[in-house]
């Protein structure tokens, strides 16, 4: 009988993820099948992913730091980020991982000289690879809407700043790590702020996938190299499989396998 998979979100419709799985389960004999969960409320993960009685899962936004809570073990770093985007199951137990921040790390390596790098958000995402940046000895600063999602960041030394109190400077790369532009036509922040900031920065990344966002729109206007959020879907679904099939498979080869998926 076929392991079950699945990712959780809200918006999920637009999700490749199955896409890239699937392949590399049919690629690589492994009986298993993987499919989109629409989940309105993220207290309601745990009890949804026993009921479809799935082996694994991924998450997306929104539900990040609820899968944290849902989980009954977290690896370490998952643990120390405070965010899951991978749970693995074992038994009635579901193990959480993160594989969003080593696939985020990976999917700006293209990148030459970039040394300062403004986040745009303060999400699950944010929390995983707000860290994962500093131990590569990345210079992060996190600017927010609101002041009260940034305490925690405060809490482990980030500079951060709200739209009223920041003060533009040059950064290397801006990345956006909100969901303005998934579902809307939104900027992640103040137009302002960005014509102020892009002028002197190297590139843009939007880790939204599949889409010329506005936030890659304007950052186009200024000549910015860009990304959009293809490249980490793709590392950090590399990771996510291998925790899915008990690390049986060599890993370049899914790869190879998840990058033509999402090519055609």
């Amino acid at each position: 009988m076929a392991k079950k998979f699945a990712i959780f979100g809200n918006p999920v419709e637009h999700s490749l993820s199955p896409k890239m799985h699937n392949c590399a389960f049919i690629e690589l004999g492994f009986d298993g099948i993987y499919y989109k969960i629409l989940l309105e409320d993220g207290k309601d993960l745990k009890n949804r992913f026993l009921s479809e009685n799935l082996s694994g899962a991924n998450i997306t936004v929104p539900h990040k730091e609820e899968a944290y809570k849902a989980c009954d073990e977290l690896d370490d770093f998952a643990k120390k980020v405070g965010a899951v985007n991978t749970i693995v199951r074992d038994g009635d137990r579901l193990i959480g991982y993160n594989t969003d921040a080593p696939g985020f790390l990976k999917s700006i390596d293209k990148f030459e000289n970039i040394k300062s790098i403004l986040i745009l958000g303060a999400g699950g995402t944010v929390s995983s690879t707000s860290d994962i940046l500093v131990d590569a000895n990345y210079d992060i600063t996190i600017l927010n809407r609101s002041e009260n999602r940034l305490d925690s960041f405060k809490k482990k030394g980030f500079k951060t700043f709200t739209y009223e109190n920041f003060e533009p400077k040059e950064y290397d790369l801006i990345v956006n790590m909100t969901s303005a532009g998934l579902k809307d036509d939104l900027l992640p922040a103040p137009k302002d702020i960005l014509e102020a900031i892009f002028p002197k920065a190297k590139a843009a990344v939007d880790i939204i996938y599949g889409k010329d966002t506005p936030f890659l729109k304007l950052a186009k206007d200024y000549n910015l190299p860009i990304q959009d959020g293809s490249e980490m879907l793709l590392q950090q679904g590399v990771l996510a499989f291998d925790y899915f099939t008990n690390h049986q498979y060599d890993l370049d080869e899914v790869e190879k396998i998840m990058r033509e998926a999402l090519s055609n």
